[in-house]
């Protein structure tokens, strides 16, 4: 691809938190021109209407969604929709030659049964879903760079599995014995006005919720047990933290050698992840804080050993709408594309 040439991109579900980060990282990217916002609800209206801090940024006008119309005009598309909506689209716009990256769960899963029993609908696209790559780049670069379908994760399953993938990978901790706890800011929740969500209601609190049932689960065990070996089962609870963005990801997992010191765990971290310029591993002692990814598509990763318990302690930093989400996408489209994966991507959050 010559350096001249743009991409045409298109998103649709631009209205939410997911597609606002898309437009901005889209637009500073030097290989991206985005051509198409599309949404039901929003459908004729500017999207500075939306967006009034982005007025100078874009004039695009958001689009009722039209698959024809899309793969008209975009060579990729993202899917930034609400679970169970994506794959009623994504097969088309393959058949149409896009490349299609999915920011909700509908391709996150290789077994549909397992995305039915959690989420529901009636899913007859089993061929599509047999060819999506799960796209956590760090684990799955080699197929994601073949890809025509990604289906990227969520952005709990991002930070836990960048925990926990040295650990099951290497067998190094006794199966089904992972906790996962962790927390999110409240843009993880999307833009929805809910009650819980209110100002008033989660500032100043820390509350757990989705507790043994959460969806995200399934989409964690499936990706460790892919990494295991073997099927494995965690514990996750995730939190409602009074913050705006950040997930922070602490987990605990019973060693199989008690032998083993911290600065064994930060020597073999950071020899997992020595080709993963969007993960680092901090000095032994050194755990990281959401601040210091928010706005960046960094993962921060702490380790540390208990030996009264023979535990490791993993404690992971993500931006959720960045390595979480949005940028986490691009940088599946930047191997996609046979880019650089930090291309257009920002590794400075901001900070204090």
């Amino acid at each position: 691809m010559g350096e001249l040439e743009s991409v045409r991109v298109g998103i649709v579900g631009a209205s939410g938190y997911g597609g606002v980060q898309l437009v901005r990282l889209i637009r500073d990217h030097p290989q991206l021109d985005l051509v198409y916002l599309g949404g039901d609800s929003s459908a004729g209206k500017p999207f500075s209407d939306l967006y009034p801090h982005l007025s100078h940024a874009t004039d695009l006008i958001i689009e009722s969604v039209d698959v024809d119309t899309i793969a008209d005009r975009c060579q990729v598309v993202f899917l930034s929709l609400p679970n169970g909506l994506a794959y009623q689209m994504a097969p088309r716009l393959l058949e149409k030659g896009c490349k299609v990256l999915d920011l909700s769960a509908d391709y996150r899963f290789s077994n549909l049964e397992t995305y039915k029993n959690w989420y529901g609908g009636d899913r007859a696209d089993a061929e599509t879903a047999a060819v999506a790559v799960y796209g956590l780049p760090e684990l799955y670069r080699d197929r994601i760079k073949d890809a025509q379908l990604v289906g990227c994760p969520g952005c709990y399953p991002t930070a836990s599995i960048l925990a926990l993938a040295p650990l099951l990978k290497q067998g190094m901790i006794v199966p089904n014995s992972a906790i996962i706890d962790a927390k999110s800011g409240i843009s993880g929740a999307g833009r929805q006005a809910k009650t819980n969500l209110l100002l008033a209601e989660a500032d100043n609190s820390v509350a757990a919720y989705g507790v043994a049932r959460h969806r995200h689960t399934p989409e964690i065990e499936s990706i460790g047990s892919d990494l295991a070996g073997q099927d494995i089962l965690v514990q996750f609870t995730p939190h409602l933290m009074p913050m705006v963005r950040g997930i922070l990801s602490t987990v605990y997992a019973t060693l199989r050698d008690p032998g083993l010191v911290r600065e064994d765990l930060v020597t073999i971290y950071t020899a997992f992840y020595r080709n993963s310029p969007w993960v680092r591993v901090l000095p032994a002692g050194v755990y990281p804080q959401t601040k210091w990814a928010m706005n960046s598509n960094m993962c921060y990763l702490g380790v540390e050993i208990d030996p009264r318990t023979d535990r490791a302690i993993v404690i992971s930093a993500i931006d959720n709408l960045l390595k979480g989400q949005a940028g986490q996408a691009i940088q599946c489209l930047n191997i996609m594309m046979g880019w650089d994966e930090t291309l257009g991507l920002p590794e400075l959050g901001f900070y204090p």
